[in-house]
């Protein structure tokens, strides 16, 4: 089980562009994984429209946050441009990734928050229920907590 304390698995994943994002290449700072069952879906698009609306304190606070699910390229492409989502929306159509982190389910994608240090190592993991997402303010703790 993949638990707080541990060294992060790492990600190398396609994002809306079609660019690769690697998390080893994100050393150096805190970055903030968001796993979420779909793009388009109501509960998703509330909660990446309210980490774009709270994006300068996401900005301030140093972290690098990232978007995860199993939806294409295209797909997180069109999602972003219809929401103006500042964030990199990473494509695990394999969910090799998705599955490393424990973020599988029979409907998807679980909905979590996981927070990793600069070092690479997990200081902060949570899953929700489905219908509800974490906070900004806590997923902001989170990464200050990494910080001290």
């Amino acid at each position: 089980m993949l638990q707080v304390g541990q060294p992060a698995p790492d990600i190398d994943l396609p994002d809306g562009s079609g660019e690769r994002w690697k998390l080893s290449e994100a050393r150096g700072k805190p970055v903030v994984l968001l796993f979420y069952p779909g793009d388009e879906t109501p509960v998703c698009t509330k909660q990446l429209c309210s980490v774009r609306d709270n994006w300068e304190r996401y900005q301030a606070a140093g972290a690098e946050v990232v978007g995860i699910n199993s939806d294409s390229v295209d797909k997180h492409r069109r999602f972003a441009a219809n929401h103006q989502l500042p964030l990199r929306l990473l494509s695990d159509a394999d969910k090799q990734v998705i599955r490393a982190y424990e973020m599988d389910s029979f409907i998807g994608t679980k909905r979590g928050v996981v927070v990793i240090d600069k070092n690479g190592v997990i200081r902060y993991r949570r899953t929700v229920v489905p219908i509800f997402r974490p906070t900004d303010d806590e997923i902001l703790k989170a990464i200050a907590q990494t910080q001290t």
